[in-house]
């Protein structure tokens, strides 16, 4: 293990090179057999420094898991971004492979997750991690296609809540399901009209 130079720094750089060390080191040896001394070293700083921004192991796994979240939205925003218009077909493969690639990106903590005695973690994560891509949806995907087509489903948020959560649930547990499955699943839900030339 590589111990680095403690090294002096703004305090909020120096709160992210902290979640950056565990970041890498839970990926690599898991969350239970990382230690606070473990994260001190790997960033190169005081271990007494660590409790500081983060009073215990939780609240640094929350941050780190925090970073994933963040990352699948700004994600959600560049594949809303990047989406043409009138091709509702790659909109949602793209979508597809993008939820797939968050996936892959939290795998190395997945067994650490799904421990009995850490089912809350799993769950409070999951539910951070949907509730802000569907909140992003909410102000980016479905405001654009409102604008121009009608949506044919009601209680919107809490549809795309369910769909995402039931996305992310059969990819996570079913790895082999087909792409074409879950772009067929999200059409139904969404009761999404078959692309048709200058439609969205």
């Amino acid at each position: 293990m590589t111990t680095r130079r403690r090294r002096r720094s703004a305090p909020e750089v120096r709160a992210e090179e902290i979640v950056h060390a565990a970041r890498e080191l839970f990926a690599e040896q898991g969350i239970a057999r990382t230690s606070t001394k473990d994260v001190a070293e790997r960033a190169g700083v005081a271990r007494s420094l660590v409790y500081y921004y983060f009073p215990d192991q939780d609240a640094l796994v929350d941050a780190v898991l925090e970073g994933y979240v963040a990352e699948f939205v700004e994600s959600v925003r560049a594949w809303d971004a990047a989406r043409e218009p009138g091709n509702i077909d790659k909109a949602l493969v793209d979508c597809i492979a993008m939820f797939r690639t968050h996936l892959r990106a939290v795998a190395p903590l997945r067994d650490d997750m799904q421990r009995t005695e850490s089912a809350g973690l799993y769950n409070r994560f999951l539910d951070q991690a949907v509730r802000a891509v569907v909140e992003c949806i909410g102000t980016t995907t479905v405001e654009a296609y409102a604008a121009r087509h009608r949506i044919r489903i009601e209680n919107v948020p809490e549809t795309f809540y369910v769909l995402v959560y039931g996305l992310v649930g059969l990819a996570r547990n079913t790895p082999d399901v087909d792409d074409a499955v879950l772009v067929t699943i999200v059409r139904q839900v969404l009761h999404l009209e078959e692309a048709r030339s200058g439609t969205e």
